[in-house]
């Protein structure tokens, strides 16, 4: 991006002291929101549901969103850089609720009350994502999607199968999918291959974790010996290209009208001409299929976990040009 903005003459003098004062101005960037759960911040959120009198609490209609959630009660550790191991827990279609739908992509979504967001940002967070094991397959119905997504109103469901008006992506913890990776782009319907939203190719299927793009990136990973302890039947580890049983550090970068996602810093998805009607930001959890697991350690253990959620507003084009001259400025009164 900078190549593009200075020329490549340019980028080779963009080093050591000048490359560090553009960086540490990137790296200032301006907060635009921030939650890190560690403090009950229920009170600020919109609960959002697709069944007819369901409420964040677990155990009534489904689909539940917990706040304050301590996972360390599940055996998880704190999420990179946390000082609590407090956190978002999300679920769905919860084992012993009705799903009065019949239906699969049965979930819940969350928005922050009152959040506007202008002009170019990137979202920011950790997502943990836990299933019943054992590990690999998974048990009784423990293919779940964790989701997170930007541009819309913050005052409506943002659920596959229900509504998605603002661009948003979504994958599966236990690779369980046909479709284990999701772009949608102002649809309920998950995006074709075929759009090229997706890092691993335009190819039918390539969004599926068996693909070599995803079994490059994800798999083998076990769940943490305090999950184990409580819970035995969490043995096993991870298949090949499913994302589970580890924080992920996820990125949601918009400019202008193209929304980019990475996890973990590698690319997963960009679209092009997003949709994005709104200024709200959301997380999501949905099940894919119909019935509940039954498994009873499933209510303990199949869910999406979020923490350390952060905005940072883009500099436009304009300012990341005059930090680039500023950061060649620096490096030439350097050399004198």
């Amino acid at each position: 991006m900078f190549a593009l903005l200075f020329g490549e003459d340019n980028m080779k003098l963009i080093s050591s002291m000048g490359a560090l004062t553009l960086l540490a101005a990137l790296s200032s960037a301006q907060t635009l929101y921030s939650n890190d759960f560690d403090t009950d911040t229920t009170s600020n959120w919109n609960f959002f549901t697709n069944v007819t009198g369901d409420t964040a609490a677990q155990g009534d209609q489904g689909n539940a969103a917990d706040f304050f959630f301590d996972y360390s009660t599940v055996g998880i550790s704190a999420a990179p850089g946390s000082s609590t191991t407090r956190g978002l827990r999300l679920q769905a279609n919860i084992i012993g609720t009705p799903n009065p739908t019949g239906t699969a992509l049965y979930g819940a979504s969350v928005s922050p009350l009152g959040l506007t967001l202008n002009g170019d940002y990137r979202l920011k967070f950790h997502a943990w994502q836990n299933y019943h094991g054992p590990l690999g397959a998974g048990g009784s119905g423990s293919t779940h999607v964790t989701m997170a997504g930007i541009g819309v109103s913050g005052t409506t469901i943002q659920v596959p199968g229900s509504a998605v008006n603002g661009t948003a992506f979504g994958m599966t913890g236990d690779g369980g999918s046909t479709v284990d990776y999701r772009v949608y782009n102002g649809s309920a319907s998950v995006a074709a291959t075929s759009t090229g939203f997706y890092a691993s190719g335009t190819a039918a299927g390539s969004n599926n974790s068996n693909n070599a793009y995803w079994t490059a990136l994800y798999g083998g990973a076990s769940a943490p010996a305090a999950q184990l302890a409580l819970f035995p039947g969490q043995t096993g580890a991870t298949s090949a290209g499913a994302a589970g049983f580890a924080w992920r550090s996820w990125e949601i970068l918009k400019v202008g009208n193209t929304v980019t996602w990475f996890v973990d810093g590698n690319l997963h998805g960009t679209v092009t001409g997003a949709a994005l009607p709104g200024n709200n930001i959301f997380f999501a959890q949905t099940d894919i299929n119909a019935g509940s697991s039954t498994d009873n350690n499933s209510i303990a253990l199949q869910f999406g976990l979020i923490d350390n959620v952060q905005v940072e507003a883009v500099p436009e084009p304009a300012t990341m040009t005059v930090l680039g001259l500023a950061a060649l400025a620096a490096l030439k009164r350097r050399k004198k």
